[in-house]
Order: structure tokens, then C-alpha cells, then sequence
């Protein structure tokens, strides 16, 4: 028996590169949501959460109806946000990200995370259960660097694909594990967005 945690980053954004906070998934986002829908299609999903920002609810919309049987709801836990400021040790390279975040957000940011990685990293289950959770680069990132046990800062260098899939599985009596990193198995090379650098495949 185990506890499987899918997690899944939202399309690609119409106009992200202008610095909107948020809007309607691109038709390549629309496409990349089509394509792990199929990807996901044979999983027996007990649940399923996304973040209510417009990007990640489209996601989710499409992805439903690839899966009549779920039903995503939106969560406050999921939104976008900061989860840590920068730590001593963090390299300076990531200094003017830093720098253009305030400590309200930092603030907000680890409340929330601190309450999602409770609601959702809870105890494994008696029975397999299998819970998707559409969400943002950064709340993937602060779950994986949990997940790992490494330093709070480091959720910074931890990136996704737009719709790449993260599997988290816990079996009873172990610790949480990372199974599956940002896989772009279901997406083909046009459709592989949202990374800092672009990969050569």
C-alpha cells in the first residue's frame, strides 16, 4: 500500500513573457495540458487539486475532460508563490530574484507551504491512494526540496516543465520519495516550455 503524490505544472501562459501575473493557457499551453492528460489517463486518481490562478485551473479544466471520472477543485494552497527568502549560503547568482521579493511575500510564501506539505505529505495510506495536484513551478520545487530533506533555499534550483509530471510515494513505515522528476516522456520537443534553460532534446 502507498500514498502517490502527482504533480503536475500548468500549461504554458498567452503573454508570460510580458510579466503578466497571471491569464489564459497559450493553444501550445492548451496542448501541453491535452498531452499529460493522456499521459495521467490510466492512473485511478483518488483526487485531484489545482491552484486557482486562471493558468492553472485551465489545466486542470482540460485534463478533466480527458478524465470524466475526476474532478479537480481548487485549493488556496496551491497558488503561486515564495516559499523562502535567500539563506547565507545561497549562491549570489540568484540575488536580483531575491531582490525583487518582499518580505511580505517571503512571509505569506512559507505559511502557505507549510501548510500545504501538511495537508498533502501526510501519513500514508491503509489502501493505494493517488492524489494530483496541478499547480506552479516553485510550490513543485518547495515539495521536491522537501521530499529530499535538503536546505530551504534549494527549491530555488529546483525547475519544471510546463505540464511536466513529479511523482512523490510513500510507503507505510518509510519516508517520502521522489519516484519521478519533471518527466517530459508525454511532451515532444516543440511542446517543452517553461524551463531556464531550454533543453537540447
Amino acid at each position: 500500500m502507498a500514498h502517490h503524490l502527482y504533480l503536475v505544472r500548468h500549461g504554458e501562459q498567452l503573454d508570460a513573457e510580458h510579466g503578466l501575473d497571471d491569464g489564459p493557457l497559450s493553444p501550445r499551453g492548451r496542448r501541453q495540458a491535452a498531452a499529460i492528460a493522456e499521459r495521467l489517463g490510466g492512473i485511478p486518481f483518488d483526487a485531484a487539486w489545482h491552484s486557482p490562478l486562471q493558468r492553472a485551473t485551465e489545466t486542470a479544466q482540460i485534463i478533466a475532460e480527458k478524465m470524466p471520472a475526476l474532478t479537480p477543485e481548487p485549493s488556496a494552497l496551491l497558488f503561486d508563490c515564495i516559499p523562502s527568502g535567500p539563506a547565507p549560503e545561497t549562491p549570489s547568482a540568484y540575488d536580483p530574484f531575491f531582490g525583487s521579493v518582499t518580505e511580505a511575500e517571503i512571509e505569506a510564501g512559507s505559511a502557505q507551504m507549510a501548510d500545504a506539505t501538511a495537508e498533502f505529505l501526510r501519513g500514508s495510506s491503509r489502501e493505494d491512494r493517488h492524489e494530483l495536484l496541478i499547480t506552479h513551478n516553485f510550490v513543485i520545487g518547495w515539495f521536491v526540496r522537501e521530499v529530499l530533506g535538503a536546505p530551504d533555499w534549494r527549491w530555488v534550483s529546483i525547475n519544471q516543465a510546463n505540464c511536466g509530471l513529479t511523482v512523490l510515494t510513500q510507503k507505510p513505515g518509510r519516508p517520502w520519495s521522489l519516484v519521478v522528476h519533471n518527466d517530459l516522456a508525454h511532451l515532444p520537443p516543440e511542446l517543452r516550455t517553461g524551463l531556464p534553460d531550454p533543453l537540447g532534446f
